[in-house]
């Protein structure tokens, strides 16, 4: 898996997002169309772990927290861009999503196969989204997770708050 590879990949999904409001519906509509085992799931979660293995995602750790910026948002991606976090167990740093965000949900064995029963803020495997002006402190139980954040117009805020 190279860069441009996981863009292509990434692209063809925000192409069906662009222009989407981020709300509840919108994360029904992903679980359904793209649950946990569907062919896009499965590419864009084989991607994720190919691309740490490869070290080139989730490149950077603060705080037991493996992160990194993978895309900046742009035309190549319908205005959203992407960051990928690996964490086992643990809460991340508050922060506000201006525009929303949405969040794919991998869970993974220590070894970086897949499985296990890790959930991020409640989710198990699949989709959860954040509308415009909400804000959290991204929460991973039950063991690790690969997520995939897509961020329109690559907006976030980190704080201090304790959310």
């Amino acid at each position: 898996m190279t860069p441009e590879r996981f863009q292509d990949l990434i692209a063809s999904l925000t192409a069906t997002l662009e222009g989407q409001p981020l709300d509840a519906a919108l994360a029904e509509r992903l679980n359904r169309e793209y649950p946990a085992g569907s062919p896009v799931y499965e590419a864009l979660f084989d991607a994720c772990r190919q691309a740490v293995a490869a070290g080139w995602m989730c490149s950077r750790e603060n705080d037991g927290i493996r992160w990194g910026r993978v895309i900046r948002h742009g035309a190549a991606t319908h205005g959203f861009s992407v960051d990928v976090v690996d964490m086992k167990d643990l809460a991340g740093p508050h922060h506000v999503h201006p525009n929303g965000e949405i969040d794919l949900v991998m869970p993974i064995l220590d070894d970086g196969s897949p499985g296990g029963g890790a959930r991020f803020d409640g989710q198990g495997p699949g989709w959860k989204v954040y509308g415009p002006g909400s804000a959290h402190r991204p929460t991973v139980t039950g063991g690790r997770a690969l997520v995939l954040y897509l961020l329109p117009q690559g907006a976030i805020e980190f704080s201090r708050a304790a959310a």
